[in-house]
């Protein structure tokens, strides 16, 4: 489960035996959601939140925190995801210490 950033309490990460599309889930207050990245051409267009069954999700605020980190960080969190998932290769985690 490579954790890939830390942003004020949120947690970022994959598991290990992810599928597509593209999505990360989000730890924040022992609550977690899962956010789809839908890209075209390269290009984030939407992102999709669904729950985890038998947690309880993001509130909506840090629903809108995740997401806005997500957009920020897009292709950083695309980059990630090749490197581990299709080069096979480790990731490490970011802590992002500004606010945006």
């Amino acid at each position: 489960m490579p954790k890939i950033f830390e942003y004020f309490g949120f947690v970022f990460y994959f598991y290990s035996n992810e599928h597509e599309p593209i999505h990360v889930h989000v730890i924040h207050n022992a609550c977690e959601s899962i956010f789809d990245m839908i890209i075209s051409d390269g290009v984030l267009v939407e992102i999709k939140q669904r729950t985890k069954k038998g947690v309880d999700p993001l509130s909506p605020q840090d629903v809108k925190t995740a997401e806005k980190f997500i957009q920020t960080y897009a292709s950083s969190i695309i980059q990630k995801w090749i490197k581990f998932f299709v080069l096979k290769q480790q990731v490490r985690s970011t802590v992002i210490k500004k606010k945006f």
